[in-house]
C-alpha cells in the first residue's frame, strides 16, 4: 500500500509547481521530497513527472492520478475532522486574501461581529491587488472580483458587481454633462490601470471605449480620489463609491451604460470535495452581510 506521506507531497509538488517550493511548504529538505516522489514512483511503477534542469511538468499518467489524488485526499480531511469533532465545531485559523479596496472597506468592517461569535477563530487577513496562488501559498480562501476562469477552484457568487460612469457636480457643473458616449472624448476621463479601454454596455450591446485624461496610474485609489476631486469622469464600481452616491458627492452620468455585467464577487477555495465549516461558516456569514441586494447599492 502507498504511503499516505508520499501522496501528500505528490499533491504540494503539483500545487507548487516545483520540489523546493514544496519542500519549503512542507518543512521538508528538497533532497527529501525528491526521495518521497521517487519512491512513490517505484511503488506504482509509473513515471508521475517529466524533469528537466529547470522545471518539472506531469506526465499524462502522472495528471489523471493527480486528478482522482485530490478528491481521495479530500476524503481523509473530512473522515479525519468527523472523528475529531472539527465537522461541527468551527476552530481554528482562516487565512483570507481579498482585494485591498474592497478588503478595507467590506470586509475588515464586519470581521469584529464574526470573531465575536465564534471565539475558537482567528482571522488573517492578507489585503493584496496582485494574484495569488491560493494552493501554493497556503490561504483557505479569496475573495475576487470579476470573471472567475480558474476551473481548479471551486467559486461562491457572494454580490453582484456594477460599475458605472460617474462624476462629481462641480466638474460637470464645469464641463456640462455628457448625453452620449461620444461626448466623452470631450471630457477629462480617469482610465484605470494606465489607459485600460471601459468594456461597456449600452442600449445597443457591448462596446469598448478607451478614456484619455491626464491622469495616468495603476492605483484604483488614486483614480477615487481624482474624481471625488473633480477632476474627470471615471468608471467605477457601486461597492466603492455607494456612499458618494447617497450623500450627492458623486453623480451617475450616462445612465444607459454601465460596465460589463460578466463580473461578480465571489468567495473562491481550492477545489476539493469537502470543506472545512470554518470555511464556509464564514463564507456564509459574508453573504448574510452583503445580502441578495448589497447594502452598498441600497
Amino acid at each position: 500500500m502507498t504511503n499516505l506521506g508520499d501522496l501528500e507531497v505528490f499533491v504540494k509538488v503539483v500545487a507548487s509547481g516545483s520540489m523546493s517550493e514544496a519542500g519549503r511548504l512542507l518543512g521538508l529538505s528538497p533532497a527529501v521530497v525528491s526521495k518521497r516522489i521517487k519512491r512513490l514512483e517505484g511503488r506504482l511503477e509509473a513515471r508521475l513527472f517529466q524533469r528537466t534542469t529547470r522545471q518539472i511538468s506531469l506526465t499524462e499518467v502522472g495528471r489523471g492520478f493527480h486528478d482522482r489524488m485530490i478528491s481521495a485526499l479530500a476524503g481523509l480531511e473530512e473522515a479525519e475532522a468527523f472523528v475529531s469533532g472539527n465537522a461541527a465545531d468551527m476552530q481554528g485559523l482562516i487565512r483570507i486574501t481579498a482585494p485591498t479596496s474592497f478588503g478595507r472597506m467590506h470586509i475588515a468592517p464586519h470581521l469584529p461581529r464574526f470573531l465575536a461569535e465564534h471565539s475558537k477563530i482567528s482571522v488573517e487577513l492578507i489585503l493584496t491587488d496582485q494574484f495569488i496562488d491560493l494552493v501554493a501559498d497556503g490561504y483557505d480562501l479569496a475573495i475576487r472580483i470579476g470573471e472567475l476562469t480558474d476551473s481548479s477552484l471551486v467559486a461562491r457568487r457572494l454580490a453582484p458587481v456594477r460599475r458605472i460612469l460617474c462624476a462629481a457636480p462641480n466638474y460637470l457643473e464645469a464641463r456640462g454633462i455628457p448625453t452620449s458616449i461620444e461626448h466623452l472624448d470631450q471630457h477629462s476621463c480617469l482610465p484605470a490601470h494606465n489607459s485600460d479601454p471601459w468594456r461597456l454596455v449600452g442600449p445597443h450591446g457591448a462596446l469598448t471605449f478607451r478614456p484619455e485624461g491626464r491622469i495616468l496610474t495603476n492605483s484604483s485609489e488614486v483614480v477615487r480620489e481624482a474624481v471625488l476631486g473633480g477632476f474627470g469622469i471615471a468608471l467605477r464600481s457601486t461597492w466603492d463609491i455607494g456612499e458618494e452616491l447617497r450623500d450627492g458627492r458623486l453623480v451617475q452620468v450616462l445612465p444607459d451604460y454601465e460596465g460589463s455585467r460578466n463580473l461578480a464577487l465571489s468567495a473562491v477555495y481550492p477545489s476539493r470535495k469537502f470543506l472545512p465549516s470554518k470555511i464556509r461558516g464564514f463564507i456564509d456569514y459574508l453573504v448574510s452581510v452583503y445580502g441578495a441586494t448589497p447594502y452598498w447599492e441600497r
